[in-house]
């Protein structure tokens, strides 16, 4: 995904300006998220901070958002859940996710697109229609 558009609906920002957004927020967690580089362009307005979906209003976005991250975060650095934990403090996977990052790291599944970018690992589930609509 090129950092011109919207991670969530792909829009360009040319009428809601994009803001970067740390999937793990706070002040610890925001150092971490830009030593990682675990941050994703958001519509300002839309689908970072108003919308009623928005990844500050809404926790079903946010935490869609962290499974990305963390998923990111166990491929690249090869971490364990653990591991991840240690860093982050907690686990926003599911046991058939984390058996998913485990069987890639073991050289078992090989992702299509994986080549260690926000658009190379896919979130689980679709997006929903709802979201920046």
């Amino acid at each position: 995904m090129a950092y011109g558009t919207c991670f969530l609906c792909g829009r360009n920002g040319t009428t809601d300006p994009l803001d970067e957004h740390h999937i793990f927020f706070g002040w610890a967690n925001r150092r971490i998220s830009d030593g990682y580089n675990v941050t994703v362009p958001l519509c300002h307005d839309r689908c970072h901070e108003n919308g009623p979906k928005a990844a500050h209003k809404c926790r079903e976005t946010n935490e869609m958002l962290k499974r990305y991250g963390q998923r990111k975060l166990m491929l690249e650095q090869g971490w364990t859940v653990d591991e991840f934990r240690a860093v982050m403090g907690k686990n926003w996977l599911d046991e058939d996710e984390l058996e998913e990052i485990y069987a890639i790291q073991r050289g078992e599944l090989t992702p299509e697109s994986y080549e260690g970018g926000f658009e190379a690992v896919e979130i689980d589930e679709e997006l929903p229609e709802w979201l920046c609509a």
